[in-house]
Formats: C-alpha cells, sequence, structure tokens
C-alpha cells in the first residue's frame, strides 16, 4: 500500500512539473517536449500534428510577428499633409513622372517597380547604365521607419525622396527646374495641398538650373540666389517630397499565408494548421523564433527592428568598403530637410529619434538598416550591396558568419544543416503577399498612360 501511495505522488509530481514547464514556454522542441506537450495539449478527437505544437511563450512569439500586430499606420509629425488625399493624388503622379528629369528617362518608379514589389530586381540600382553605389530596397511598409536609406541618412519618408532627385546617378535634375516643373504642370493640384505657390518665372532670381551641388555649374547659380529666393524655391522641393511621401505612406504590406497561421497557432487550430503549412514551413518557423535566433533583429510585424547592424558582407570584387551607419548619422543631422530643419512640421519634442541620435561608435561601422523579411522572396539580390543572388547564399553567410574589417560582425555562426537551411527559407516564402493598397495606386496614373 505504502509503495501505490509513493507511485501516485511521485507521477502527480511527474504531472504538475509538465503543466508547469507548458504553460511557461520551457518544454522546447525535442523528442521529450514533443511527447510532454503531445499529452496535456492535444485536442480532443486525436493527437496533434508533431510539427505544429507550439508552447503557449512560442505562440506568443509567432503572434507578434503577425500583421495582426501591426498598429494603424500613426501620422508624420514632419509632414502635415501626409494624409491628405489631394497629396496622395499628387505625390502619385509625380512618384510615375519621367518629366522629373532632364531627359525625361527617369521616375521613382524606374528603380521602384510596383510589380518588383517596388525593387528593380538588381544588383545596385541602376539608372542609364549607370550603377548607383547600393541596391534598391522596397518601399512597402517603410512608412513605420525611423530612418531611411540602407545608412539611415534621411528621418522621414518626404526627405528620402528629395535626395534622387538631384543626384547625377539618379534622376539627375536641379531644385530650381524641378520645382518650377511641378508648379506649371501640377499647379492647381499643389496649390489645393500647400495653398498659393510662388512665382519662380523670373530666370534671374531663380536660374532654370540651381541645386546645392558641389563642383556643377548648377551650384554656383545656387550659391548667387539670394537667401529669401533659395528658401521659396527650398519649400516647393520640400513639398514636392512630402507629396511622393503621402503616396508612398498609403502602401503597405499585405496579409501572408504566415499571418493566417499565426491566426491559427494562437488559438492551436492544429487542423487549420497543417492546411496552411508543410511540416517543412513549420520547422523553418520553429528554427527562425528558436535555434536561429532570426527575431533578434527581424522581430514585429514587419520582421525588422529598424535598426542597424554589420554583419560581415564580403566586399564585391572593385568596390570600396561602405561605413554605413558610421557616415549616415552625421549626413541626417546635417540634412536641411531633416525633421528639426525650418521645412520640417513637427515641433522639436516631436524629433525623439534624430534628438537622441548616436553619432559614433564602433558598433556604427559598416552598419546598415536591417530589412524587413515580407515579401523577401520577390526582392532578390539581398543585402545593400546586391552581394547575394539568392535565398540560399544569405543563408550559407549566416551558416558561417565571418568576421567582418572593419568594425565587428554582430552574427553568430548558425551551423544549420542542410535540411534546417531548406526549411528556414521554405518559411520565409510563406511570407510573400501583394502590396496592401488600392489598385489605382499600384499603376501608373491613367493621365500619363
Amino acid at each position: 500500500m505504502r509503495r501505490l501511495l509513493v507511485a501516485v505522488a511521485t507521477l502527480a509530481l511527474i504531472l504538475l512539473v509538465s503543466v508547469v514547464l507548458i504553460a511557461t514556454g520551457l518544454v522546447g522542441g525535442g523528442s521529450v517536449g514533443v511527447a510532454i506537450r503531445g499529452v496535456f495539449e492535444s485536442p480532443a478527437g486525436g493527437a496533434a500534428p508533431a510539427a505544429h505544437r507550439w508552447t503557449g511563450a512560442e505562440r506568443g512569439l509567432i503572434a507578434s510577428l503577425s500583421i495582426d500586430r501591426l498598429p494603424s499606420l500613426p501620422p508624420d509629425p514632419s509632414n502635415a499633409v501626409g494624409d491628405y488625399p489631394d497629396a496622395v493624388a499628387l505625390g502619385h503622379a509625380l512618384f510615375f513622372d519621367s518629366g522629373l528629369s532632364p531627359d525625361g528617362s527617369v521616375s521613382c518608379s524606374t528603380c521602384h517597380q510596383p510589380d518588383r514589389y517596388f525593387t528593380d530586381g538588381k544588383v545596385l540600382a541602376n539608372v542609364r547604365d549607370m550603377d548607383t553605389p547600393r541596391h534598391t530596397p522596397t518601399i512597402v511598409g517603410i512608412a513605420y521607419s525611423d530612418w531611411y536609406y540602407w545608412d539611415g541618412r534621411k528621418d522621414s519618408q518626404w526627405a528620402q525622396a528629395l535626395a534622387p532627385q538631384e543626384a547625377p546617378i539618379e534622376h539627375g535634375g536641379t531644385r530650381t527646374a524641378h520645382a518650377r516643373y511641378v508648379l506649371s504642370k501640377y499647379r492647381r493640384l499643389y496649390e489645393s495641398v500647400f495653398g498659393p505657390a510662388p512665382d519662380l518665372s523670373d530666370t534671374t532670381r531663380f536660374p532654370p538650373e540651381a541645386a546645392p551641388l558641389e563642383g556643377e555649374t548648377s551650384g554656383t547659380a545656387w550659391e548667387g540666389m539670394a537667401e529669401e529666393d533659395r528658401g521659396a524655391v527650398n519649400r516647393v522641393f520640400a513639398n514636392i517630397g512630402k507629396s511622393i511621401a503621402a503616396y508612398s505612406r498609403r502602401i503597405l504590406p499585405g496579409r501572408s499565408r504566415f499571418d493566417d497561421y499565426a491566426k491559427a497557432a494562437l488559438v492551436n487550430d492544429w487542423t487549420r494548421m497543417s492546411e496552411l503549412f508543410s511540416a517543412e514551413e513549420a520547422e523553418g518557423l520553429r528554427l527562425f523564433i528558436g535555434e536561429g535566433q532570426c527575431t533578434d533583429c527581424h522581430n514585429g510585424p514587419l520582421f525588422t527592428n529598424g535598426t542597424f547592424h554589420n554583419i560581415g558582407l564580403p566586399l564585391p570584387e572593385g568596390s570600396k568598403f561602405d561605413q554605413g551607419r558610421s557616415q549616415g548619422s552625421l549626413q541626417v543631422v546635417e540634412d536641411v530637410f531633416n525633421c528639426l530643419g525650418e521645412f520640417s512640421d513637427a515641433n522639436q519634442e516631436a524629433c525623439v529619434e534624430l534628438r537622441f541620435i548616436k553619432l559614433e561608435g564602433e558598433e556604427l561601422v559598416g552598419a546598415f538598416k536591417v530589412p524587413g523579411l515580407r515579401n523577401v522572396a520577390e526582392t532578390a539580390p539581398y543585402m545593400h550591396n546586391g552581394v547575394f543572388p539568392d535565398l540560399e547564399a544569405v543563408i550559407r553567410h549566416y551558416n558561417h558568419a565571418p568576421p567582418a574589417f572593419p568594425g565587428h560582425s554582430d552574427l553568430v555562426p548558425l551551423a544549420f544543416t542542410e535540411a534546417q537551411s531548406a526549411a528556414l527559407k521554405a518559411f520565409m516564402l510563406t511570407l510573400s503577399a501583394p502590396p496592401d493598397a488600392p489598385p489605382d495606386l499600384l499603376r501608373q496614373p491613367e493621365s500619363q498612360e
């Protein structure tokens, strides 16, 4: 009798410990953990498929990645017209208008192509057969970002939209030319958003080609302008960026198969999970949130923490070392169009990120912005320099995690097997979905077709 009581007490203790392990998320993904979860978490009518058994902690982490957790897009305090319908309409037109280039060959959509998830499929952005220094990132969902460009040298979408307009290897235009073009072609729409536009017709005061570009004829013309006239042009130029930003704010990520899986996982609906994910895809998700530690950087509904990291990328032959964030942080504080500048609509208190920006440190050297992974299958090649042609190459890099020089790499080798690497890739393919935006915004305006 005494032995029976001891046995019953021992079994009760085992049951209690098992329940605690499950409740706290300490039961892992191994065979023992699967067996324990199978006993206590199987739904009525049969055992749960092993591939889709998740602890409470794992379900919570999976749910945190779901688009259902993406908050409503907050207003941009630096762009007062960011959600005005007329500003969206003007920005939509400008985004596709190749007239914002001297030869009429380049628009924003040249590199940010809607049918390529607003990228261009090239190793490096290339205009007029001339490479730019970096790969084209998508604009889908970046309205949630604090920093723009791979190095974060801009702190708003509208400021980011301005830089390519004057870059010689991109649009190649000038500030006065673009301001005059927009006011001549879109004056009614412009004034419906921003009020009365300045008169820029006097070419003595407003030279046809003037911009603050060093070593250019247009730079000399800009310096010769009165400060008040430069301010008037800058205001129109800033408003061009704010209009384009109002448009691009509307381009948001759509609901993917993963998001439906996350919804099912949250309520332990094994039938639905089995319909949505293969065992390999579920294993890839398990690696992503667990052993791979991918969510250290790729977290939240957009699969990015929005910060900057050096991951020891190889340097393409013939290219120079890219300083990344260590240079970008210095550039953004000097930008006339930043959050604290006179053309921003924000008050100083709203510019938290810029006010407390980190300007130096080894961790900034060679560091680049963590890209979001939604629709990652549609945005090859990868990294700021387009060095990896496919996801297999990316995973191989993470598996080996070579040291970085200069700077230091934030990676720890994954050392995944081929099967694990294939599973991780299979999971990432479940993140694909068309952008969430009105259909008419995903194509050129009819008036330009």
